[in-house]
């Protein structure tokens, strides 16, 4: 905020230094002195400064009593400690268009595969979601079996890419159990029945620490569940562990150190959702619950070859799980394929209301289908910043698509994250003030700490100029995407990343090919908002002719 933005200029040493004028007296905040006594009108000239605005002697005059006002009204709202889990009282909605698509939609349950049990079950360490589904769904494996098969890699996996915080084995192997006593009495909930997952740990659990991978929460209890986590508990889906996030859902660095991806273990999983990817990529979970503000799903799924979902804003609840940024954070699943993705989504959708900002939208899981006809945008600009994406665009040619120039609205979108930053440091005021911050791992100039601290100084005016931008965004990027099913773009394309998490549509991120280090290179598809299911069927149409996300990483601990 604008005057918010003043007081921590205005309480500093050079603040301080000159005499000033009388205050009025006011009620005393908890007995303290009050801090605004030695602030005259040059320290409120040189605060203003930091923020890029001049005023004059008589303009000055006038603010110096409001402000000091201010500042103890601030102080006694600071009295009152608000918890992270306690949203502001706005709400963010994704524009939704009256949009007429080209491509048609197949909604039909796939019967499931025909698989036989293999005779050594490591081999269905890179299984998809059916096929594990098939075995449990015929009694041929076990949901205990499977929930320790997927322990036991966990644990091979983790000991070099550090992407477990902690496990939940006996909720785990209690749950199996319950499980498979379901399924003998002719109880079936469902393809995630006996499916083991993980979760990024900044979702809630009860009964285990929930850490956010920050080294001041290390040893946070909450005891609630994520609404995330309630519902695949209710689709029958085994929680196996807690996974590794980059200290406050930023990058892979926590506080027991790096995540590391599977294909190159020189190089970071990225983040934040970085254990959830690095795990699924290592073939050590069938599917991970990741979330994103600004690519934290995208990216270590970049990394680490995962498929995977960002959805609609709002259409995921984010109850029990870590604030960031409360108009841009966003709660999707980390999958071995684009089809699991839409499995996972059908378990965890819907409104709760617990989340301001959640909704219910009419979702099925998509059937298998073609994609002739189906116009999909693009922006030759940025396949050209990516000359090794190009391949996708004539995979989808033929297929039958229609490839449609488009280039996404011109906006600041950089700048814009002033919402981002500002959102952020609210949310972690408390850590700031308290001076715990000095505990993260990470320090520097683009750290948490410093982002946090120089929030403080963003004018109120400017975050909402941003909000309204982002409002002027949304309406410009229905329009430029009313002609198309979907827009395609190389996962690494900031103007698209940034672009579509302001305004919430949903993207899929793929794996389609490598690059000279082995590492993935990956594609990102955005939809129209709440249209995950006609999204997921064009992403599958063109992963199935592809071979892409069924490669595997070589690790040292390889199948046996």
């Amino acid at each position: 905020m604008m005057i918010l933005g003043l007081v921590l200029v205005l309480h500093s040493p050079l603040a301080s230094q000159g005499g000033g004028p009388a205050v009025p007296d006011e009620p005393q905040t908890s007995g303290e002195a009050d801090k605004s006594a030695s602030i005259d009108e040059k320290a409120l000239r040189q605060a203003l400064a930091v923020v890029g605005l001049q005023f004059t002697d008589s303009e000055l005059a006038q603010m110096l009593p409001v402000v000091l006002d201010r500042l103890n009204e601030y102080a006694a709202m600071g009295e009152r400690s608000i918890e992270n889990s306690v949203a502001p009282a706005f709400i963010f909605r994704p524009l939704e268009t009256n949009r007429v698509s080209t491509m048609g939609l197949m909604i039909a349950r796939e019967a499931l595969p025909d698989v036989k049990r293999p005779d050594d079950l490591r081999e269905l360490l890179w299984a998809e979601i059916p096929v594990l589904a098939s075995l449990i769904h015929s009694r041929q494996v076990s949901c205990l079996e499977m929930t320790r098969l997927f322990l036991d890699r966990l644990r091979e996996v983790d000991a070099m890419l550090h992407c477990v915080i902690s496990y939940t084995e006996d909720r785990a192997l209690q749950q199996a159990k319950t499980l498979d006593e379901e399924l003998a009495a002719g109880k079936y909930r469902g393809l995630l029945h006996g499916i083991p997952y993980g979760v990024k740990d900044l979702c809630a659990v009860k009964g285990t620490r929930t850490s956010w991978g920050a080294t001041p929460y290390k040893d946070q209890v909450i005891e609630v569940d994520a609404t995330v986590v309630k519902k695949l508990d209710e689709a029958g889906a085994v929680l196996v562990a807690k996974t590794t996030l980059g200290a406050l859902a930023m990058g892979d660095v926590w506080y027991g150190g790096k995540t590391l991806s599977p294909w190159n273990m020189e190089h970071g999983s990225s983040g934040s959702s970085a254990g959830s990817a690095a795990a699924v990529g290592a073939g050590a979970l069938p599917f991970a619950i990741g979330s994103e503000t600004l690519g934290s799903i995208v990216s270590p799924s970049t990394r680490c070859g995962n498929s995977s979902l960002r959805p609609t804003a709002g259409r995921v609840s984010r109850f029990g799980a870590m604030a960031l940024s409360w108009t841009m954070d966003k709660i999707g699943p980390i999958c071995r394929s684009l089809q699991d993705t839409a499995l996972v989504l059908d378990a965890i959708e819907g409104a709760d209301g617990l989340d301001l900002d959640g909704v219910d939208r009419p979702f099925e899981v998509p059937g298998s289908m073609s994609i002739v006809g189906c116009k999909i945008g693009y922006s030759p600009a940025a396949f050209e910043r990516a000359e090794d994406h190009q391949t996708v665009l004539d995979e989808l040619r033929e297929l039958g698509a229609e490839l449609v120039e488009i280039e996404l609205p011109d906006y600041p979108v950089w700048p814009m994250m002033t919402i981002l930053f500002a959102e952020s440091a609210a949310a972690f005021d408390e850590l700031t003030c308290s001076d715990l911050d000095d505990e993260l791992v990470e320090q520097g100039p683009q750290a948490w700490p410093n982002s946090f601290r120089a929030a403080r100084l963003i004018p109120a005016v400017e975050y909402i100029r941003a909000q309204r931008l982002r409002t002027m965004l949304m309406r410009e990027m229905a329009s430029a995407l009313s002609g198309v099913d979907a827009y395609l773009a190389p996962a690494g394309d900031f103007k698209t990343l940034g672009v579509t998490n302001l305004t919430g549509h949903p993207s899929l991120v793929a794996p389609c090919g490598f690059q000279e280090d082995r590492m993935p290179r990956a594609l990102t598809i955005i939809g129209h908002p709440y249209d995950e299911a006609r999204l997921v069927a064009l992403g599958s149409a063109w992963q199935r002719s592809t071979a892409y996300h069924v490669k595997r990483p070589e690790l040292p601990v390889a199948d046996r």
